[in-house]
């Protein structure tokens, strides 16, 4: 075409033989949005469903409400208005204010929220029941603090007591983890912060921090203006329910911090990027000794050096990651012997009962209540970016949403390697808190008209499911 012609108003253009489909329309994403969230809900109801025929015809599932691990408990609590409070709050101001505070203040004041919001969901049932009783039951790890007075003794000893059947068997939840994460709660003993109450208080407020972490992590890998975009859906995520319920939360934060110091490091964007490795290696290495199943947590720190394209900071990383094995190695305790006795714990117990074919499909509705419908809609536009991301990773032509598009496919590549096996089956909305929190980035990819419905519906999912169910371990 000539300067004339392209100039020429009164031109007629005629239509190419084979015409070019139009782009989709901002309104067609955001209907395939609406169904990717209805397509969760689906599952769930279906889980709901097949579950509660499953439990009532033989009891195979061991869980009294399908396919969460809860029971049906009506109720509102002390923590009924903070946790209103603080979703309207959060809702109404939180997008505004995470595209204009200052870095730093967004980082505190969402540290802040995540703890608020915790905080208030633990609340809806009370003091008591909420947090201080929580990690006392015959399940949990303040049972055996007395047990620990020789340290030493009891590392030395610790599997000799993760198979049901010879004398002083540990309590589930000890016997399901290494004695890291028991150790933390000695520890704090130790430290004259003994009793559910401080324990509690310990998971909710570093679970809190899992947020910050997912940010740090976020504006280095991909750029500041999606962490900001993330930030209030981090704050609002519906595992709250569970990270005040339980120590799952403390290890995700701990794990989140690994994640996030390397991502600092491989993008040099740390002042000190070899102790920023470091840092991520001693955290991974303590939380391979908080539970077994994260070391799959390493899959996400090869995510972070892929998307970096550097293995620089591999040393540091993997000297650091080697301080807690050998500490625990020396001081008499055998990692992959108990991971084996762990193993036939589990199939003694409900593990052994709860049918792999249910749960290995209800395990993603847990998940998906557990991260809520908008967590959905936005790993539907990260799938849709994921095949460009996954082309552009060798010449290194990421757009920061494919970067962020392949960190979240990446978490949930980890999470079906934990579902497929055969050592989740059910307890999943707790359980897969560590892996979940790099989930709920995906919701930066939502465009702005409708943030604050799908925030909304993040804060429904999470009071309706305290509210209306006792989500007790």
């Amino acid at each position: 075409m000539t300067t004339e012609e392209r100039s020429d108003p009164t031109r007629t253009v005629e239509p190419p033989e084979h015409p070019v489909p139009a782009a989709p329309t901002a309104h067609a994403g955001r209907r395939r949005d609406l169904a990717a969230a209805a397509a969760g809900a689906l599952l769930v109801a279906v889980a709901m469903g097949v579950g509660w025929v499953i439990q009532e015809g033989d009891g195979s599932l061991q869980v009294h409400w399908p396919p969460l691990l809860a029971s049906w408990d009506p109720h509102l609590g002390p923590g009924t208005p903070a946790a209103l409070a603080v979703a309207v709050a959060v809702i109404g101001y939180g997008p505004r204010l995470a595209a204009r505070m200052p870095w730093r203040g967004l980082l505190l004041t969402c540290w802040a929220g995540s703890v608020a919001w915790i905080l208030s969901l633990a609340l809806i049932d009370g003091w008591y029941r909420g947090i201080e009783r929580r990690l006392t039951t015959k399940h949990e790890y303040l049972r055996v603090i007395d047990r620990f007075d020789d340290i030493g003794a009891a590392l030395r000893g610790f599997t000799d007591h993760i198979v049901i059947g010879p004398p002083g068997n540990w309590p589930a939840h000890v016997a399901g983890h290494p004695p890291g994460a028991t150790l933390t709660f000695v520890g704090l003993d130790r430290a004259g912060l003994g009793g559910g109450a401080w324990a509690g208080m310990w998971c909710i407020v570093l679970g809190g921090s899992a947020a910050v972490a997912v940010l740090v992590a976020l504006r280095a890998l991909t750029d500041e203006a999606l962490a900001r975009r993330a930030a209030p859906f981090l704050v609002l995520a519906p595992f709250a329910v569970w990270t005040g319920t339980s120590a799952d939360g403390y290890f995700a934060a701990v794990a989140a911090w690994s994640v996030a110091l390397l991502a600092l490091a491989a993008t040099r964007t740390a002042r000190h990027p070899a102790a920023a490795a470091l840092g991520s290696g001693l955290l991974f290495g303590l939380t391979c000794y908080l539970s077994y199943g994260l070391t799959l947590v390493g899959a996400l720190l090869a995510a972070v050096l892929l998307l970096a394209r550097t293995v620089r900071p591999l040393g540091p990383l993997v000297l650091g990651a080697l301080v807690a094995p050998v500490a625990f190695t020396l001081a008499g305790f055998n990692w992959w012997e108990a991971y084996h006795l762990l193993v036939e714990r589990y199939y003694q117990g409900a593990g052994g009962t709860r049918p792999y074919g249910y749960w290995v499909w209800a395990n993603l509705a847990c998940t998906t209540l557990a991260v809520g419908f908008a967590t959905v809609a936005g790993l539907r536009r990260a799938a849709v970016a994921a095949p460009a991301a996954v082309r552009g990773l060798r010449p290194g032509t990421l757009t920061p949403a494919q970067r962020l598009a392949a960190l979240t496919i990446a978490a949930l590549l980890v999470l079906a390697v934990a579902d497929l096996s055969g050592m989740s089956k059910a307890e999943t909305e707790r359980i897969w808190q560590p892996f979940m929190v790099w989930l709920v980035p995906a919701t930066a990819l939502l465009p702005d008209t409708g943030r604050r419905g799908w925030l909304t519906a993040q804060a429904v999912v999470a009071l309706l499911v305290n509210h209306l169910l006792w989500t007790g371990w």
